[in-house]
């Protein structure tokens, strides 16, 4: 079953990769689903397989090995000839307040790492101004509005970080070089340069668990922001599938 959509021709028969960092998240987005679920062990990762079209692997803590349990994943379903057709970096991260306050959902416009590049005596330079790579990954304009509309999730820039911040000073930096910033995590960018070498479409969806700041552990809503995230997958998942690309 093929439908018509604004970039051109989708199916419904693609399924979706949906990353986390940790179990906890990955089982958040899981409740939205419901019903069974079959574990695929793969080198290294352990792929959830949902009833519904969306495959859910905890991909752990940090860039790095995000992007490569990812990329194990992207392999494995392009070895077996069932290939993605979009992959969904999401959990819990910190909010840059007041525009994303505790318990929202941001949906990213662009998914920028902040940390890559070279600290100088002039300040901070991003790896591109080396003439290296690429700091930013773009989600599908279209699908991030439907997201945005679905969810009620604001849209802007989300932040990868190796160093979660823990100063004002260090939120106060990364605003300033980040103007459209509105949340911080640590796999988005590992999980949009894996899907960009597999060809694939990556969205970033985060639920606010804490402000980006000073780290006071008290003031954290990390049910919350998980609950969040098995509220937003149950609203957004049939634009998701029918967004999946050919």
């Amino acid at each position: 079953m093929v439908l018509q959509a604004e970039e051109g021709l989708i199916t419904r028969y693609r399924r979706i990769l949906v990353a986390t960092a940790v179990p906890a998240e990955r089982d958040a987005v899981a409740q939205a689903f419901g019903g069974s679920a079959e574990d695929v062990r793969l080198p290294g990762a352990l792929l959830r397989r949902t009833a519904g079209r969306c495959d859910l692997l905890a991909a752990g803590v940090g860039p790095a090995l995000a992007a490569a349990s990812t990329a194990t994943a992207l392999t494995a379903a392009a070895l077996a000839g069932t290939p993605y057709g979009l992959v969904v970096s999401t959990g819990i991260g910190g909010g840059f307040p007041p525009e994303a306050p505790l318990g929202s959902l941001v949906v990213a416009d662009a998914i920028t790492v902040a940390d890559l590049g070279a600290d100088t005596a002039d300040g901070f330079l991003p790896v591109t101004e080396l003439g290296f790579g690429t700091i930013t990954h773009r989600p599908p304009e279209p699908l991030v509005r439907v997201v945005s509309e679905a969810t009620g999730a604001r849209t802007g820039t989300v932040l990868t970080v190796s160093t979660v911040t823990g100063t004002a000073a260090r939120a106060a930096e990364l605003r300033a070089r980040h103007p459209r910033a509105l949340a911080e995590g640590m796999e988005g960018f590992g999980v949009a340069e894996a899907a960009a070498a597999h060809g694939v479409p990556a969205l970033e969806i985060r639920a606010v668990s804490n402000p980006v700041g000073p780290r006071d552990r008290a003031a954290w809503r990390v049910g919350d922001a998980l609950a969040a995230l098995t509220e937003a997958f149950g609203e957004l998942t049939p634009a998701l599938e029918s967004w999946t690309s050919v």
